[in-house]
């Protein structure tokens, strides 16, 4: 029987979706300091240091496109982090179709575009998917309709990957809860957090995504909670 190695994994090309901001942003300065190559991609790449990409995941047909680029003009992926997410929050009768499908769109089915573009590179190397769900993807409350169901979606998504995939990729789903992040930026006062409410500094989230993409061969974490010690919502 195969025993897994206990040499950490090089950090090497990491493609981050919404990297430029946020918890993506985190794990891409995370890459860096490990000695890896951040490849950021964003709706705004402006505010990131490093190679960026302007992109919208829910364009699927141009994000692959556009990882399919990215990996040519690097020579390879080694990793992909889908940190790009949105919500709108309300009650189902009270959110308009378009923008309750945008969530699902940004959510889940970019983060399968993205993943499926990548995977090709990722075979020839035994890279490593960390996609982001969330601790509303496995607890669900009201007004949250969108945003569960798509990280809902991204945890069975990422389970079924890990199935089909085991043995020549690792996949590993993060499941955070609230970040100090401008995620709940533009909420009205019903939505956003108080101003005591316990949210996790998004660079302790990125640890553990770094810490999973540098797991020995062989060894894989399928998935990772982290959140704030207080977090009432948990378990």
């Amino acid at each position: 029987m195969p025993i897994a190695s206990t040499e950490p994994t090089p950090i090497g090309r990491t493609l981050i979706t919404g990297g430029a901001a946020g918890l993506g942003a985190a794990v891409a300065d995370g890459v860096a300091k490990a000695g890896g190559t951040p490849l950021v991609i964003d709706l705004d790449p402006s505010a990131s240091p490093y190679a960026a990409y302007q992109g919208d995941v829910t364009d699927t047909r141009g994000i692959e496109a556009l990882v399919a680029r990215i990996a040519e003009e690097h020579g390879g992926l080694d990793a992909v982090v889908t940190a790009a997410g949105i919500d709108k929050p309300g009650r189902l009768d009270e959110i308009p179709g378009d923008v309750w499908e945008r969530v699902i769109a940004v959510n889940l089915l970019g983060t399968a575009a993205v993943v499926r573009a990548a995977l090709p590179h990722l075979m020839q190397v035994h890279g490593r998917v960390v996609t982001v769900s969330s601790s509303l993807g496995v607890r669900a409350v009201s007004d949250a309709t969108a945003y569960s169901a798509s990280k809902f979606g991204v945890i069975g998504f990422s389970r079924a990957l890990a199935a089909e995939t085991r043995g020549a990729i690792g996949v590993t789903t993060l499941i955070p809860a609230g970040m100090q992040t401008r995620f709940f930026d533009g909420r009205t006062a019903q939505y956003a957090p108080g101003p005591d409410a316990n949210l996790n500094d998004p660079a302790n989230v990125a640890s553990a995504v770094l810490y999973a993409l540098a797991s020995p061969r062989g060894s894989e974490i399928r998935e990772i909670s982290v959140m704030h010690e207080e977090e009432p919502s948990w378990p």
